[in-house]
């Protein structure tokens, strides 16, 4: 899964990518804003693995992860004809990092005002949508002339639809699509339908609106649930990198925080995927896997291996919970809370799972 970082220039992205990746790409005032996209991984860090790892000490422990990408800087009217546009496209969500520092030695177009800003990128994706509908309908009317295919007059149908939407200035995140127009445009990748995460960069001073995200949000984008403004401060979240454990929590205690906004933005960006972890267990690794919100037994059985998936027997299950009331596996299965479930059964999120197989 990846989610790619975009933004007008000097808002703070590859600071953020930096944070995120645990990369060292230059950032900085005067750094360049190269038309160019960088690519990193970044690890969910998560209290229940860490918990189940001092638990069973293994030789590995592995945490899900979400690749990010970081674009050079765009300008307002670039992002629909910008080499970078494919990089976009590709990505199974988009996190638009927008400033609400002030610094006067890097001056921002019409001044600091995040929800401007915001507004303003949501009309430049749409716009760009709104020209690959027309160019595709310029081409299905061609078609549709010689031929006359039920699939390109359902297709021509639809993108009238989605360009009635996009006209009127709404996206396409939100729009109940079928399963069968979902398949259509699926292969247009369309921006406006992607998950929207903005990530609002503040200064060292302005913490207080860390805990206050929806301040950010335009009337326009409503209360959509594929949109989530997530808050953060790129200053302070370098100063803590720097410092030990320790010194973090008394850090964050000082500013009135439980846990870092780097690790909230990190759980936001899974979270507006649709991703949950379940996790496997034992001496020689403890491991977060990440499957979609509703995934069957089965198919998580998959994100294991292939062979589990073809060879499904049962799945043994027991919440973190009840793992971490009880202490042991062997425990839970005699209090019952270890149960076997079928294929057909829905995992859910922080469930740890061992798989039969036939194999």
């Amino acid at each position: 899964m990846k989610f790619t970082l975009f933004g007008l220039p000097k808002t703070g992205k590859t600071t953020l990518f930096n944070l995120l990746t645990k990369s060292s790409l230059e950032t900085g005032k005067f750094a360049g804003t190269e038309k160019t996209a960088h690519i990193g991984r970044c690890f969910v860090e998560d209290r229940r693995v860490k918990a189940l790892s001092n638990i069973f000490s293994p030789k590995k422990t592995t945490f899900a992860n979400i690749d990010f990408s970081d674009l050079g800087g765009l300008a307002f009217g670039e992002v629909k004809e910008t080499e970078l546009l494919p990089h976009l496209r590709n990505s199974d969500g988009l996190a638009h990092v927008v400033r609400a520092f002030e610094d006067d030695e890097m001056q921002h177009p019409g001044g600091i005002n995040p929800v401007r800003d915001i507004e303003r990128m949501e009309e430049e994706l749409i716009l760009a949508d709104l020209l690959v509908v027309e160019s595709r309908l310029e081409r299905l009317a061609k078609d549709l002339k010689k031929m006359k295919r039920p699939d390109l007059a359902k297709e021509e149908l639809l993108l009238h639809r989605c360009r009635e939407i996009l006209s009127s200035g709404s996206p396409l995140r939100d729009v109940a699509f079928s399963e069968d127009e979902q398949r259509i445009i699926r292969g247009f990748m369309f921006l406006s339908r992607k998950p929207l995460l903005a990530v609002v960069n503040l200064g060292e001073s302005d913490t207080a609106r860390l805990h206050m995200p929806d301040v950010f949000r335009p009337e326009r984008l409503g209360n959509s649930t594929n949109v989530v403004i997530s808050t953060v401060s790129a200053v302070i979240e370098e100063e803590i990198g720097r410092l030990s454990e320790a010194e973090a929590a008394d850090y964050l205690k000082a500013y009135g925080l439980q846990e870092t906004a780097l690790t909230r933005l990190i759980r936001d960006s899974y979270r507006l995927l649709g991703l949950i972890s379940f996790f496997t267990v034992g001496e020689d690794e403890v491991r977060a896997w990440t499957i979609p919100a509703n995934a069957t037994a089965k198919a998580a059985a998959g994100a294991v291996h292939s062979d589990f998936e073809k060879a499904f027997i049962r799945a043994e299950v027991v919440t973190y919970d009840d793992f971490m009331k009880e202490g042991s596996l062997a425990a839970c299965r005699q209090k019952g809370t270890l149960r076997l479930e079928g294929k057909e059964y829905i995992v859910r999120d922080g469930e740890i799972v061992h798989f039969r197989s036939g194999l």
